[in-house]
């Protein structure tokens, strides 16, 4: 015999509210939630502010009730259109902008543009059903950092938009290893259209950088390699002045095509 508990959590940017259910034998207690650190960006009292910009009302909603399930995170307003997300990216304040690329009255690429424009501190998450390697490399190349796909299975909307705002990237685990593959077919080599950069990195700034190509964060990367968390950002701050990227996502990119990964 098990007995259900269940929770509702209220909103009060939409008054909605969304049960939450635990199902456990009698006798048996449940599973503890998982500790979130103090030191890492989200917290309940200064949640990660996100923007949601999808014409697909479906998939908005899907992607809104996750987020307003996780109280780390607090959705801020929601699009149906490049005009409208233009509107916002203008009177909003975020953390996070999570769109797709193909909208109705234009593409998400041009979104990304201004929001690297007006908000250069913001991460950027595409949530897309184009899984080609053209579109998922030009938006990296423009400053994603997360790719998802929309009908994939081992991925969290909620848990991406905190691995952006903590130093990591977020990609969906299939697209991730078809990339990784495509990369090792390249073998480091130089595409022709690569931009032109006098860019070596020093041993220390190629391990920072191999740490944050794994997803790591600041405070693991300065784990592994001993270093401080003050040490481990100023090597990527000049892992982004020479190659003149403004992501980390770019800085990866950037430095497997001139085979410095």
């Amino acid at each position: 015999m098990s007995d259900t508990v269940t929770s509702s959590l209220e909103t009060p940017e939409s008054g909605r509210t969304f049960a939450r259910r635990a199902s456990y034998t009698t006798g048996v207690c449940p599973p503890a939630e998982p500790q979130w650190p103090h030191f890492l960006t989200g917290q309940e009292n200064a949640p990660v502010r996100v923007l949601l910009v999808d014409d697909d009302e479906f998939m908005r909603r899907v992607i809104a009730q996750e987020l307003l399930s996780d109280m780390r995170i607090q959705l801020q307003a929601q699009a149906g259109s490049v005009r409208e997300g233009r509107r916002l990216l203008a009177s909003q304040e975020f953390d996070v902008l999570m769109l797709d690329l193909h909208l109705g009255d234009g593409t998400g690429f041009d979104l990304i543009r201004e929001a690297r424009k007006q908000h250069s501190y913001c991460e950027i998450i595409v949530v897309s059903a184009l899984e080609d390697d053209a579109h998922v490399m030009r938006a990296f190349e423009l400053g994603a950092t997360g790719y998802l796909l929309k009908n994939a299975w081992l991925q969290s909307f909620a848990q991406a938009v905190l691995q952006v705002v903590n130093g990591g990237a977020a990609i969906t685990p299939r697209l991730s290893r078809r990339l990784l593959a495509r990369l090792s077919q390249q073998g480091g080599e130089v595409p022709p259209d690569a931009p032109q950069r006098e860019a070596t990195l020093t041993v220390r700034e190629r391990e920072v950088l191999r740490c944050v190509a794994r997803g790591c964060v600041s405070k693991e990367i300065s784990e592994r390699l001993g270093i401080s968390g003050q040490t481990v950002n100023a090597h990527i701050k000049n892992i982004y002045k020479k190659l003149q990227v403004h992501s980390r996502a770019q800085a990866v990119s950037f430095a497997t095509h001139t085979g410095q990964l």
